[in-house]
């Protein structure tokens, strides 16, 4: 995943901030896939990332203002985003929907692989994201932030709003309840060492 440096995204923020549609843009696509990912992990629903990823970008380019440049513009971001996650399922409760978790990322690659392969990804994300699904929120949230999106304790910390040793436990117990789900059937077992090998 490319990274933006921080002075250059800084100076996007400023420009977004005085009207420059082209810097908003560029913020936009610097972000998009990765907040999608996210909240795609989180609800399991692609209508519903959609919806988030829209609605969260349209509040941080509105209130770009507030932004402390201290901070990373997406620990700002992801925070906004899963304050949305929240209210929209205090109003609904997501159905999950495993067939289609990870299929626009995966479409984009799929093309150039032979089908064998493509089914043998599209098993074993079947398979972590049920894997996944079994996490309570707070501990998939901290599996999808530390291993998808390579935040450190200290931000997922920060961003979560509890203390690191917590964060920790419940990276420690989400890999364990994974494993224990990726081997409790045959057909998971087989769909991730087809995978791995």
């Amino acid at each position: 995943m490319w990274q933006m440096l921080r002075a250059d995204e800084r100076n996007l923020i400023e420009r977004a901030a005085a009207g420059d549609r082209s810097a908003g843009e560029a913020l936009i696509r610097a972000h998009q896939d990765s907040l999608y990912a996210y909240i795609l992990r989180m609800s399991g629903r692609p209508d519903v990332a959609e919806d988030i990823v829209q609605e969260a970008f349209v509040r941080v380019l509105t209130h770009l203002d507030r932004f402390d440049p201290q901070y990373r513009f997406s620990t700002w971001l992801f925070t906004i985003a899963k304050r949305l996650y929240v209210n929209a399922c205090q109003k609904h409760k997501p159905v999950y929907d495993s067939d289609v978790v990870g299929s626009r990322r995966s479409a984009v690659h799929a093309p150039d692989a032979p089908t064998i392969d493509g089914e043998t990804r599209d098993n074993a994300r079947d398979a972590l994201q049920d894997a996944l699904l079994a996490l309570n929120e707070d501990q998939r949230e901290v599996v999808l932030l530390f291993h998808q999106h390579n935040w450190p304790i200290a931000l997922i910390a920060q961003h979560i709003g509890m203390p690191e040793g917590t964060v920790k436990s419940h990276l420690h117990r989400a890999r364990r309840k994974m494993r224990d789900v990726l081997e409790s059937t045959a057909r998971r077992r087989a769909s991730v060492e087809e995978a791995w090998t």
